[in-house]
């Protein structure tokens, strides 16, 4: 649901052209077997139009059906959509599986809007979907599904250039907030990287009084010896989740030494990532930068980097706590609630 937050509030607030009103906002808030998509996910529907999806196409007609009577009576309804194959393409989860599906009515002036304008904002947000409807993330009860977002990770790049433009557009696709530092005031300017913050600034006084966090994103894209290891050795020293460097393997190797130089030791040193990227063949600003965010995100979920279809179980993680479980017993499509 807070995934939506930008786009379910100008629905709910309206504008001069569509006025402001109820949504109805369906969540998966259980999953017994394969499905497309994620616990948490969440669609709308204002009676005229859809936002999002649930299910990659699966089975979002008949939520929209469900969603209809919710707009009617305002009652919260929990639906299931059956795990046999027949029964599952007969509303279109075309991939087996179950899904659980809560349904809820939505009005501009419930307390839960203030959880989207949290999420919006960037900040931490929780919402409680409930047999009733929704309620804060903190009055959690038995039978209730906390969807929680918390704020955007940063991504902080070194060095403003056409690998880092490519960089910081295709991050912020992913949703990571950007910030790209350069102390060539030229070069970084808000035309090369639209929607990233900028830091004109010597690297490492910029990361010496940045915020860094276990979920900071650091890509050294910069080939500047009077910065580089200082930057880098700044960079491995903190929490921050991955740092990356670009660079031929001699690069690599002159900038290894010189962090060995400033005490940086093997420990350290084996966060580094680099050459930066996984070897996906590509060469390009932008086939770079899709080597590496699959690296950066590899290394967040643990993942084994290998093909799909060399894999086995369940093609995406599960929650591991997931508050309600869908029942694999259930028929295809009905009312609990």
């Amino acid at each position: 649901m807070l995934e939506l937050a930008d786009r379910l509030l100008a629905r709910l607030d309206g504008d001069d052209t569509h006025p402001g009103g109820p949504l109805v906002v369906a969540t998966v808030v259980g999953i017994d077997g394969s499905s497309p998509r994620m616990l948490g996910t969440s669609m709308a529907w204002d009676g005229e139009a859809v936002i999002g999806s649930i299910a990659g196409g699966c089975v979002e007609g008949a939520t929209v059906e469900v969603a209809e009577r919710v707009l009617d009576d305002g009652r919260t309804r929990t639906v299931e959509f059956g795990v046999s194959d027949e029964t599952a393409l007969g509303v279109g989860l075309s991939c087996g599986g179950l899904l659980r599906i809560h349904l809820a009515l939505l009005r501009p002036d419930d307390a839960a809007v203030a959880a989207l304008r949290l999420a919006a904002s960037g900040r931490s947000a929780g919402v409680s979907m409930t047999p009733d409807g929704f309620d804060a993330a903190d009055c959690a009860v038995e039978g209730s599904f906390v969807d929680f977002r918390m704020p955007p990770a940063r991504l902080i790049v070194i060095g403003a250039m056409e690998y880092s433009t490519a960089l910081s557009n295709a991050a912020q696709v992913l949703g990571y907030r950007v910030t790209v530092c350069d102390p060539r005031e030229l070069f970084t300017t808000a035309a090369r990287f639209p929607g990233a913050e900028l830091v004109v600034e010597w690297p490492p006084d910029y990361l010496a009084r940045t915020a860094i966090d276990e979920s900071t994103v650091i890509c050294l894209l910069s080939h500047d010896d009077r910065f580089d290891a200082d930057a880098l050795a700044l960079a491995l020293r903190s929490p921050a989740a991955y740092v990356g460097a670009m660079g031929s393997r001699r690069t690599h190797a002159r900038r290894v030494a010189a962090l060995r130089q400033r005490g940086v030791g093997e420990r350290l040193l084996d966060r580094l990532h680099s050459p930066i990227g996984l070897d996906l063949g590509g060469s390009t600003p932008e086939e770079t930068a899709l080597s590496i965010l699959a690296e950066v995100l590899a290394e967040r979920t643990g993942a084994s980097r290998r093909p799909l279809q060399t894999t086995q179980g369940a093609i995406h993680s599960r929650d591991p706590q997931p508050v309600l479980h869908a029942q694999p017993t259930q028929p295809a499509l009905h009312d609990v609630g």
